[in-house]
């Protein structure tokens, strides 16, 4: 602290009844700077009943979360300052920056580059962490750190913090800018082994909390790697969908005569009684590729797949119109002939889809794709002011930074060869469905999102492309 370059500043201590001498030898040597509050405790109360003894003590119009083993680059405060006394600081309540991971021996040993205020990712992972900067006047109105998260504390916060911020129409704040040192220290909290599990199942009823106040009907569970969770969304019995193939069936026209689609027709199935399964191609079809569509959309025990004949210039968006004229929905189900659903590894993909398609704020969602060889061939494109985001040529489920592979997540495009939208949004930006399936995405995806609305990615809905083909 005493290295910053901005020297307005208070530093708010909590000795929570430490036994070392060492330590408190320390502290009273910090303790000398008029700018340092020194407190004591008199029982051990533990991480979250020392952090609201420094909230109390506090007198800063802006609080500052700070590890007791990390560090603040010289110009950290500085940086953060020059926002919050911009005419944009006056509409801020919540900032957080970028941070280096740095060894015991102050190399540092991994950056992460985080994206814009993501609030579904912020569901799935505590991304946003160090350094966190919030308002004062908020943490008083959400009553400070709460009791039983010990751990997750700040992942707690934060949730509550950013629900009253939305409320009331204010701003979260990302500072793209390295501020904060997470020190690689065995001792940590935060890595302690015998406290890990505690934390992270705290962390998981935060984010379950955080649905039952917002009415986001679903059960929270841990995700595929430590501290992170999936949000799993429950659907009405009765919420209709309707999954629609569209296919020019073109590939038939040459040997060995058979459809891209057939892979698709022949794999994708659900046990959702509420949804049908539509292909969808032109009225003009062929006889004897009718035959070759008639012969795999059959289960053998009666049409599994409904037909629907487009009249009329054939494009994405009259064959998706088409189907959903006649077999209406709340939701649609748009995949791309040559598209498999990987049922085995994610088998409730449509509910992953829809429950996010259909929910608050939502706009569309795109799943997974990815090559037999489990490639990642799509995984949402263009995340605001997330810096050297390439996750196209990686391998499924890779480890980064910001876990972008293994949660679901905002984004700013996607893909329509396997998305959801509700039905509302389709018949309100319809017509920009011109083209493939992924230009489609895209105008339809940037709409959206001039709209308000999120575009979302979800891992739980994995796709394999089998056969390319654009529409």
């Amino acid at each position: 602290m005493f290295a910053q370059t901005f020297t307005d500043w208070e530093w708010c201590l909590v000795d929570d009844c430490s036994t070392r001498p060492e330590v408190l030898t320390a502290l009273a040597d910090i303790a000398a700077d008029p700018r340092v509050r020194l407190l004591h405790r008199e029982t051990n109360g533990g991480i979250v009943a020392a952090s609201n003894d420094a909230l109390a003590a506090a007198s800063g119009e802006f609080i500052g979360l700070l590890d007791h083993d990390d560090a603040l680059v010289p110009t950290a405060l500085a940086d953060v300052m020059a926002v919050l006394d911009s005419d944009l600081g006056a509409e801020v309540d919540y900032l957080y920056t970028d941070e280096a991971h740095v060894l015991a021996d102050g190399r540092e040993s991994a950056h992460f580059l985080k994206p814009d205020w993501s609030p579904e990712r912020f569901r799935s992972s505590m991304y946003t962490c160090h350094l966190s900067v919030l308002r004062h006047t908020v943490l008083r109105e959400i009553g400070g750190f709460r009791v039983g998260f010990n751990g997750s504390q700040d992942h707690d916060l934060i949730l509550r913090a950013t629900e009253t911020i939305a409320a009331t129409g204010r701003r979260v704040f990302h500072l793209p800018a390295l501020t904060y040192h997470w020190r690689n220290i065995s001792s940590s909290v935060s890595r302690a082994s015998a406290s890990l599990l505690r934390a992270i199942d705290n962390g998981r009823q935060a984010v379950q909390e955080q649905c039952d106040r917002l009415g986001i009907a679903a059960n929270v569970v841990h995700g595929p790697v430590a501290g992170c969770y999936r949000v799993v969304r429950r659907l009405p019995d009765d919420l209709a969908v309707t999954v629609v193939v569209p296919t020019r069936l073109e590939p038939a026209a040459s040997r060995p005569f058979r459809l891209a689609a057939e892979c698709t027709l022949r794999a994708l199935q659900t046990t959702r009684a509420s949804a049908r399964l539509v292909v969808a191609y032109p009225a003009d079809t062929p006889a004897e590729l009718l035959a070759l569509l008639d012969d795999c959309a059959d289960d053998g025990a009666g049409d599994r797949w409904l037909r629907v004949p487009v009249e009329g210039p054939w494009t994405l968006a009259n064959a998706i119109d088409r189907a959903l004229l006649m077999y209406p929905a709340d939701a649609a189900v748009t995949v791309a002939p040559g598209m498999v659903p990987r049922s085995d590894v994610t088998a409730d993909w449509l509910e992953a889809l829809v429950g996010l398609a259909t929910s608050p704020g939502a706009g569309v969602v795109g799943s997974l794709i990815a090559d037999r060889n489990d490639v990642v061939l799509h995984a949402g494109w263009d995340i605001p002011n997330y810096r050297f985001y390439e996750l196209e040529g990686l391998r499924v489920a890779t480890s980064t930074s910001g876990n972008d592979l293994l949660i679901e997540r905002e984004c700013s495009q996607v893909t329509l060869a396997a998305a959801a939208v509700s039905m509302q949004h389709w018949r309100e930006f319809r017509h920009l469905a011109s083209g493939g399936f992924d230009d489609a995405g895209r105008r339809l995806s940037q709409a959206l999102l001039d709209s308000g609305a999120r575009t979302l990615w979800t891992p739980y809905s994995r796709f394999d492309r089998v056969v390319a083909t654009d529409s």
